[in-house]
């Protein structure tokens, strides 16, 4: 059997959280609160301190941890510093009898958030049910459906008269009424300048206009 060696710090820790317990005790029963009370104010500051330092251990640093961590530390250092005569407990002053009598419903505020809101590290790898049922199998294709159709006889085929497609002649390009009478116009300047009727490639030159269209306004320009 080993022999039982105390360890410093958890003795350090006993001392130091054996203390402020009795101030948080003495900090309630001078706010009003006596009895089991008193005795429960300290259980709840501490709890909470606790609760919120194994979330930022377990979980990392948050932003909900290390806001219910600090406010469980001040409530824990208020009373430490309250009860070292910086306050007459005799009288206390109403804003220590409203934090007191307000801590409970903060410490379960903070205890449920703690508890049950999602961590960061759960929210970033949601753990979501697999489907483990096979997969269906496609039904079995139909033996007419894979046969390649039978085509018809070469003979039949040859016997069959063949269909030529409707041959229809070019439609002119529609062309606005205002682009044929400025085309006439460049017409009738190159006619008085050169004396020669003006060509297609000309006017597609003068116009900016594709060939087809080109050919359409000098058909209408004839």
């Amino acid at each position: 059997m080993g022999r039982i060696r105390p360890d410093a710090v958890l003795v350090q820790a006993v001392i130091a959280g054996a203390l402020s317990f009795a101030h948080l005790h003495d900090l309630a029963v001078a706010a009003g609160q006596d009895g089991w009370k008193a005795w429960a104010y300290p259980i709840s500051v501490d709890l909470l301190l606790v609760a919120a330092w194994r979330r930022l251990r377990n979980d990392g640093p948050s932003r909900l941890a290390w806001c219910w961590f600090v406010i469980a530390l001040v409530a824990s250092l208020g009373a430490n510093v309250a009860t070292a005569g910086f306050l007459d407990l005799q009288h206390p002053p109403a804003w220590l009898r409203f934090g007191i009598a307000g801590w409970p419903a903060l410490a379960f505020l903070g205890g449920t958030l703690l508890a049950h809101t999602q961590s960061t590290a759960e929210a970033a790898d949601p753990t979501s049910p697999v489907d483990t049922s096979p997969a269906p199998t496609p039904a079995p294709a139909s033996v007419a459906a894979t046969e390649p159709p039978t085509s018809p006889p070469e003979r039949e085929v040859a016997d069959l008269p063949t269909a030529e497609p409707p041959t229809e002649p070019p439609r002119p390009a529609l062309v606005p009424a205002a682009l044929v009478a400025h085309a006439r116009k460049v017409a009738d300047e190159h006619r008085t300048r050169t004396g020669d009727r003006i060509d297609a490639d000309t006017l597609r030159a003068r116009l900016g206009v594709p060939p087809q269209l080109a050919d359409s306004i000098a058909a209408q320009l004839t």
